[in-house]
Order: C-alpha cells, then structure tokens, then sequence
C-alpha cells in the first residue's frame, strides 16, 4: 500500500495539535446535528488536555483551547460553545509596528538615564542642598562607567560632564571632591584582592605562618 505523503495532505492550521485533532475536527463539523456537535467537540476538548501537552499547558485558560478549536475549524463550525467564537480578523491583524526611540544621548557611557536623573534633580524644589544632588550623581556616574569600562575615569571629568549636564547649575569644588574622596563607587568590585584596613581585623594573606611544633613528629605530648 503507497503511503500518502505530506505534500498531498492539507497543511496543519496549527501545528501544536497535530494531524489527528484537526481530522477530528473536520468529522465534527460534518455532523449533522448541532448538539451532537458540541457534546462531541467537548469530549474532544477533554481528551487534548488529558493526552496532548498543549492542553496541560491550557489548563488554566480554557477559553484559549475553545478559541483554538475554531481556528483548526477555520471558524467555520456551528456549536454551543461557552465562549463567543473569536474574529478572523483580529486574530491574524499583524500587531502595530513600535517606532524605535531616536533620542541623541551625549554621555552613552554613562547611559542616558543619567541625563534624565540630571534634569529631575534641576525641577525638584525640595532639594536644597544641590552638593549632595552632585555627590549622589558623581557616585552613580563612576559606578556605571566602570561596569563597561577597565580604566578609571577622573573625578574632574565627571564632575565638568554633571555641570554640562546641568547647563552649569550643579557644581562643586574639584579638591573637596577628591579630598574626601566623594564619587567613590556604590559598590566594591568583587574582583579586587582583599586589602588591609578593610573589614574587621588584620587578616594573613598568602601562607600560614610556620609552627615547628606541627611538622616535629617527636614533639612531646602533655599526657
């Protein structure tokens, strides 16, 4: 007997329920009567979310399985369903196409949400103190500069780029920024060695210290 090939088949409206379900479906829609129709597309329906991975996976959305059986149908089946049979032409309408945000962003290796910050920092009124406005930037400035880039970028960059940003009005003096040193980063990079003076106490670095009371195997034991 010559199987039939794929080429002569109808193509599969949807592919995740495969041959055998829109066969069956064809069946149900050439039943004469309607209620007859509907109790068998139901079974049919009972049966996809018992066997078929897509029916588990719908479980909890059972109007998505009624809207795909009137698909497989071609919306071109007559039942009593408990959902209204979803249009053709809302179904396969192609989504609106998104206009790409063109915006010119001066500073990219800060990111331009800086530049945003910048500017609700100028229209917040409640700021009085602009320093710590310029500290808070400088800090966050250094900390995403140095996520995408090995060398270190000068606090006096960073602070001519916030008073550019600002048309001039957020500013502070150079020498107190790195006297105390203000643009520090967020974050310790996780990568750098462990140095003395950070943390708790002092800590060994490198081998433990040599006890000679260890590696004597004639050492006198306290009885």
């Amino acid at each position: 007997m010559i199987g039939e090939y794929n080429s002569q088949r109808s193509p599969i409206i949807l592919k995740e329920y495969g041959r055998n379900v829109q066969k069956l479906v064809d069946y149900i829609r050439s039943v004469p009567d309607k209620e007859k129709r509907t109790e068998m597309a139901t079974t049919l329906l009972e049966l996809i979310k018992q066997l078929a991975p897509v029916g588990k996976d719908n479980q909890e959305n059972p109007q998505r399985m009624w809207d795909d059986l009137f698909v497989i149908a071609d919306f071109n089946m007559d039942i009593n369903s408990p959902y209204p049979m979803p249009e053709h032409d809302i179904l396969f309408k192609k989504p609106k196409r998104m206009p790409y945000p063109q915006e010119n962003v001066r500073w990219k290796h800060y990111g331009k949400n800086i530049e945003r910050l910048v500017k609700e920092v100028l229209k917040d009124e409640t700021i009085k103190d602009k320093e710590e406005a310029v500290i808070y930037l400088g800090k966050l400035m250094k900390t995403f500069y140095s996520n995408w880039n090995k060398e270190i970028l000068d606090d006096s960059v960073i602070l001519k780029d916030i008073k550019a940003m600002s048309d001039g009005q957020l500013t502070m003096n150079i020498e107190k920024v790195r006297e105390d040193n203000l643009f520090e980063k967020l974050y310790r990079d996780k990568k750098k060695p462990f140095q003395h003076g950070q943390g708790g106490g002092q800590r060994h670095q490198g081998k433990r210290p040599f006890n000679k009371n260890r590696h004597n195997p004639h050492r006198r034991r306290d009885s």
